[in-house]
């Protein structure tokens, strides 16, 4: 019989707040540089209003913005090149003013910009990435080069979170330390305990890094999976290559995110279901409402550990 526990159960420590040894790197205050910058797709003009009411909450935090080039569209979907995109994004971690970095972008392309990072700059730096989606490449490629945690979240999503609950949770983050937007509620599918480091993200985006250098070492990992399109074939594809490429067998545990298309249209089988055909029933399965594509969704840290039990 499949364990289903529908109690919400909070998550119990948040390390990188508490224990993690990057602790004061990642911790912000007021006073603090945030750069913006768009490592994939680049923004429509017509988000410009949203980027400028994210500077004005911040600024009313005391922490200064600063947007980078290669923010808009010029060409398509280009902001630049590349060499251009990953250039800016360089400069914002040598510069160590900026505690920060916000990719507000969001896409398919982040991952053309690997190749022309230098990670043993970034592994120096005391700067916090920030950016979610398409951002899953970047951020996990950092974790498996550097070692260092990054924020699985949509920095515009400060603005476009119509509970207001996210920007007031950002900023006891910022005032306090508190650890409010990082904490989210699961439930046990299978089994009542999960320990480890947290990797994943999008899973279509994740998947990208699957074959190269950027893929992150699965052993003892907690994996995070969520999607924001897809439904039961693309989810089967996608959980099927996971198998095949031996990812069951390493983990300490799955945890499913928002499946935002497979959810809002009810779709059946559901994504519990279909996880349940590809994870092992001793592989530990927990399931949160909270990470996703949401605007209300919370922020999750990649690369940090995690104890969630039931």
């Amino acid at each position: 019989m499949v364990l289903c526990i529908p109690i919400k159960a909070p998550l119990k420590q948040d390390p990188i707040l508490t224990k993690h040894p990057n602790r004061k790197k990642f911790i912000m205050q007021n006073g603090d540089q945030i750069a913006f910058v768009s490592c994939s797709n680049g923004l429509k003009t017509q988000q410009k209003k949203t980027l400028l009411k994210l500077h004005d909450f911040l600024t009313g935090l005391n922490i200064t913005t600063r947007p980078e080039n290669h923010i808009y569209a010029q060409d398509g979907i280009f902001s630049g090149t590349a060499q251009q995109r990953a250039s800016t994004l360089m400069q914002c971690y040598l510069n160590p003013d900026i505690k920060a970095i916000f990719d507000v972008s969001g896409g398919d392309i982040a991952n053309e910009i690997l190749p022309y990072l230098n990670f043993e700059v970034l592994a120096q730096s005391e700067a916090t990435f920030w950016g979610y989606s398409d951002l899953t490449t970047i951020i996990n490629a950092l974790y498996t080069k550097t070692g260092k945690a990054s924020v699985l979240y949509q920095p515009r999503n400060l603005i476009l979170d119509p509970s207001g609950k996210r920007r007031k949770e950002f900023q006891h983050f910022i005032t306090r330390g508190s650890k409010e937007l990082f904490t989210y509620h699961y439930r046990f599918i299978q089994k009542k305990q999960m320990d480890g480091i947290l990797v994943g993200g999008n899973i279509r985006c994740l998947l990208k890094l699957a074959g190269t250098a950027f893929w992150p070492d699965m052993t003892n990992k907690i994996l995070l999976l969520e999607s924001l399109h897809g439904t039961i074939p693309q989810m089967t594809a996608a959980f099927s290559q996971l198998k095949q490429i031996g990812v069951f067998e390493q983990l300490n545990g799955v945890l499913l995110g928002q499946f935002t298309q497979m959810e809002s249209e009810k779709i059946q089988p559901d994504m519990i279901t279909l996880a349940q055909r590809f994870v092992p029933e001793n592989l530990a399965l927990a399931k949160t409402d909270e990470i996703g594509h949401a605007p209300d969704a919370k922020a999750a840290i990649i690369g940090a550990p995690i104890s969630l039990k039931s």
